[in-house]
Formats: structure tokens, C-alpha cells, sequence
């Protein structure tokens, strides 16, 4: 049987670009001195004691080199200088010299600020979706959002958009990257305790310390509220030597639900979701983005991605109407483990549905009543075929055809090569599989097996635009490509 031809888009390759970087605030460790004072303290002190004429000249050196390197350095530094502040107490430090000019608090915030290359190793495993702006395009043109997962230093992932335009004969074009990158701003918001609860359960950390403290809790709380009521163990008379371990758990979990909100001005590409909940501290990996409409009509973008800290994977959730704001949460239920859930982008049915791979082997369909909560599991591919032998997972998002839900899929093979296949499931009933293609779809090419990860081709979901499935993926732990072939034929082969 003659294979299926996949066209690759030189055009939309895109390569690690090291010169991305954001500006992270800089804390050094929490060394002290004999004298009691930390190692931050003791640098702001020798910057409260240079002169005005010294301050002045240093601030403008730095303003030469790094000012057209990020957008509006002024709130960079400002914002650096409120987070030192806050560490020592902003009122230690005007009590060390009195007020301190403008220019001076800018200083603090350079000194403990650094430039961190957000693509400076690799940038890959992408996922599209049709934009929420659609305005301006040419009959048969669609617009769409892609995003990407960048890694630098320490193999630190985080989470990057670019945008671009699908013509009506599959062409791709990608607008180009902004030169600056930026962060966005993070608050936290309401939790909810039955779900709080629950992923506490999961990971076996629910005894009678974190029961004290949820029964002082509403039913929605704020970290405030949690704070409060962590503060009340000592009332009771529980050590913090007991408690310690457990409430440092309730705070990591809590720290991991979050908002990040973005100038709505800025190019999509500057918005960049960089990790800051206590979960991800090692990583946000590999985020699946569907475009979700619900039974009312409805359109949100929702997206799951893994985040590590070090020692263990959770999967988290994210949503936004709009890529200019982001809400941040942790899922939970036994089925909600391991890496690579996807959101069908609609329910089935009234309920959510989402494929997953608790079991680090096979792939499963999931239904749930509630987004963040996943149990119930059935499996619909086992690892078969020489080419995935090892192990199988999802690239993203069930798309839906008039022929069925078409799943882009992964296995792993010989040498550890990852490749691409497809599976067809029933429309009304996605845990029944109709066909799968017998060979990959798509493998590394030879100008992609060469990277930090060799030999593999990996996808976090595509888009169907008129005649063509249009999948970009990652290669080698490095790039990132587009690659389409027309849907007809392959439905065609899946149901055959």
C-alpha cells in the first residue's frame, strides 16, 4: 500500500531563537553573615552607599545596553525593586538612608535582575488553533494561534505563541516573532475546597492537620483565608515542627492556581506563560490548546499542560477567552495523571471528554462532569505496531469529521524513534475505535533526527482548514514545522 504523502512547509520552520529573553527577577540565595544580615541585604546596602553621581552613571550604562531589549525597562526595574523590597521590608530599606530617588530604586531593581533566554535550547511540540480574530483575511483564509513549548536554560520550559494565516490551498505563513518577550502579570484567585481537598487526597496528604485547617475554610477561599487558618494551628496548640510538611503542601498546591493576565496591546508572541506556581517550578510542558464550544455556543480556548517541580508531574489546566488572559488550575481525579491529556472540543452528551494516558502506556478516552476532575477511563489503544511498540499518546486534540473523531497520535519504536498515527473514533461514542492507520503517518525526516532529543517527531494538536489536516510538530527536541495532507484521504485509509 503506497503511504500517505505528507507535505513539510519550509516556510513555517521555526529554530530557537536565543536572543528571546525575558527579565527574571535575580534573589540570591539566602546566604547570612555572622552579623545576621542576608547576602541581598547587604548588596542593597552598597548600593545605598554610592554616591548620586555613581548611581546616575551605572543606571545609565545598564539603560544603554538593556533598554531595547524589553519593553518599558522603567516598569521592569520598578517591579524587581517592589520584590526585593518586599524580602527585606520596604521599611528597612528607606530607614537605611532615608527616601530613595527614582534613579536609586531602579538601580536596586538592575542589580537584582537578570536576562534569562527563554528559547536559548530548543523550541518545539506545538499546537494550533483557529485565532479568536478573524477580521481581514481573504475567502478561504483562516487565522491561527500556535502555541509552543520554548526551553532554555536548565531545560526550563515554558509556554510561547506565534500567530499566522492558513491560505485556502494549505499555504502557511507566519507573521513575524516580536522582538520582545514578556511575562505578564500574576494574581491569585479563589479556590475551590472540594477540588483542593480532593487533589490533597491524591496525593496522599490529607490527614488531621490539613483536616483542621480545610474545616475552617468556605467553600471557595482565597490565600488569605488559607494563611488565616494555617496561622490558627498554633492556637491549638500543633507544632510547627508537626505541621510543617503538610501546610508547606497546602501552600505548594495553592501557589499552583493561579491568573496571568497580559496588555492587550502587546503581539501575541511577546506573551510568554512563564513558570511561577510552585508545581512547575522545573517546567510547563508540552500545553495542548483546543478550541472549546460549549452547549450554549460558548467559545473558550482551553488547554492542559504538564508541569514539574523537580520530583513529580501534575496536569494542570488553562483558559482564556481571548490569549490576553490566562486562568490557571490543577486537575484532579485518578484518571487525571501522567502526561498528555486533551480535550475533545466539545461535550458529548453534556459531559466533558478528553483523552489521556494514565498509565504511561496506552491511550484512554476520559468523560467527567466537571473539567478538573477526571476518574472514569476507558482504554481504546494498545501499543501493536513495530513502530510504536514501546509506547502510544495523543498529539493533541480529537478533531471532528463528518467520519469521526480524528486523533493524531504518537508511538515510540526502535531507538527510542518517535512517530505519528492516526486513529478514527465514533462520533457518538469515542471510546469505539473505527480504523487506525497500520503505518505512521509521519517520522523524522533526515535534516530533523539531529537535536537535543534525536529521532523524534512530536505534536500537541493540529486543525482541519478545508480539504487539509494541517499538523505543525517538533523534531529533535529543537524545532519546530508544519506539515498538512489532504483529509480525504486520509479518512479514507482510517476507514478502510
Amino acid at each position: 500500500m503506497v503511504a500517505l504523502r505528507m507535505t513539510r512547509h519550509e516556510s513555517a520552520r521555526l529554530r530557537p531563537d536565543p536572543g528571546r529573553v525575558i527579565a527574571k527577577p535575580f534573589l540570591p540565595g539566602e546566604e547570612y553573615y555572622p552579623d545576621g544580615s542576608s547576602r541581598i541585604q547587604v548588596v542593597v546596602e552598597r548600593i545605598l552607599a554610592m554616591s548620586d553621581a555613581a548611581v546616575a552613571a551605572t543606571l545609565d550604562t545598564a539603560w544603554e545596553r538593556f533598554a531595547d531589549r524589553h519593553r518599558d525597562l522603567d516598569a521592569v526595574l520598578d517591579r524587581n525593586f517592589t520584590i526585593v523590597a518586599e524580602r527585606l521590608h520596604h521599611r528597612h530599606i528607606e530607614s537605611l538612608s532615608g527616601p530613595m530617588s527614582g534613579d536609586r530604586r531602579r538601580l536596586v531593581g538592575a542589580y537584582f535582575t537578570h536576562e534569562y533566554s527563554i528559547e536559548g535550547a530548543a523550541l518545539g511540540n506545538p499546537s494550533i488553533v483557529a485565532g479568536p480574530d478573524q477580521s481581514g483575511l481573504d475567502a478561504g483564509e483562516v487565522r491561527f494561534v500556535m502555541s509552543l513549548r520554548a526551553i532554555g536554560e536548565g531545560h526550563l520550559s515554558s509556554i510561547e505563541f506565534r500567530s499566522g494565516v492558513i491560505g485556502q490551498d494549505a499555504t502557511i505563513t507566519l507573521d513575524p516573532p516580536s522582538r520582545y518577550a514578556v511575562t505578564g502579570d500574576r494574581t491569585a484567585h479563589a479556590y475551590d475546597k472540594a477540588s483542593f481537598t480532593t487533589k490533597l487526597e491524591e496525593l496522599g496528604m490529607l490527614n488531621e492537620v490539613e483536616e483542621h485547617v480545610l474545616d475552617l475554610l468556605p467553600d471557595r477561599f482565597a490565600m488569605e483565608q488559607l494563611e488565616a487558618a494555617i496561622e490558627s494551628l498554633d492556637e491549638v496548640g500543633i507544632q510547627r515542627s508537626i505541621s510543617g510538611e503538610t501546610t508547606h503542601v497546602m501552600h505548594w498546591l495553592a501557589a499552583s492556581n493561579y491568573t496571568v493576565a497580559f496588555p492587550s496591546s502587546p503581539d501575541i508572541s511577546e506573551r510568554v506563560l512563564f513558570p511561577s506556581g510552585a508545581t512547575e517550578s522545573h517546567g510547563m510542558e508540552d500545553a495542548r490548546f483546543v478550541r472549546f464550544v460549549d452547549d450554549d455556543g460558548e467559545v473558550t480556548y482551553v488547554a492542559t499542560y504538564t508541569a514539574f517541580d523537580g520530583h513529580q508531574i501534575l496536569p494542570q489546566l488553562v483558559v482564556t477567552d481571548d490569549f490576553t488572559e490566562f486562568r490557571i488550575s490543577t486537575l484532579s481525579g485518578r484518571s487525571a495523571q501522567n502526561k498528555g491529556i486533551a480535550l475533545f472540543p466539545r461535550r458529548i452528551d453534556g459531559e466533558y471528554v478528553a483523552l489521556g494516558r494514565h498509565d504511561n502506556v496506552n491511550n484512554f478516552v476520559m468523560t467527567s462532569t466537571d473539567i478538573r476532575v477526571w476518574r472514569d477511563a476507558t482504554v481504546i489503544q494498545e501499543p501493536r505496531r513495530p513502530w510504536e511498540l514501546v509506547q502510544l499518546g495523543n498529539c493533541g486534540s480529537p478533531i471532528e469529521t463528518d467520519a469521526g473523531w480524528l486523533v493524531i497520535t504518537h508511538g515510540v519504536g526502535p531507538f527510542r524513534q518517535y512517530a505519528i498515527g492516526a486513529l478514527l473514533l465514533d462520533l457518538a461514542d469515542p471510546s469505539r475505535v473505527i480504523g487506525h492507520l497500520a503505518d505512521a503517518l509521519l517520522g523524522p525526516d533526515d535534516d530533523e533526527r539531529e537535536g537535543y532529543v534525536p529521532n523524534v517527531v512530536y505534536s500537541c494538536g493540529g486543525m482541519v482548514h478545508g480539504e487539509h489536516l494541517v499538523l505543525p510538530y517538533g523534531y529533535a527536541d529543537v524545532g519546530a514545522s508544519v506539515a498538512t495532507v489532504p483529509l480525504d484521504a486520509l479518512l479514507d485509509r482510517l476507514a478502510g
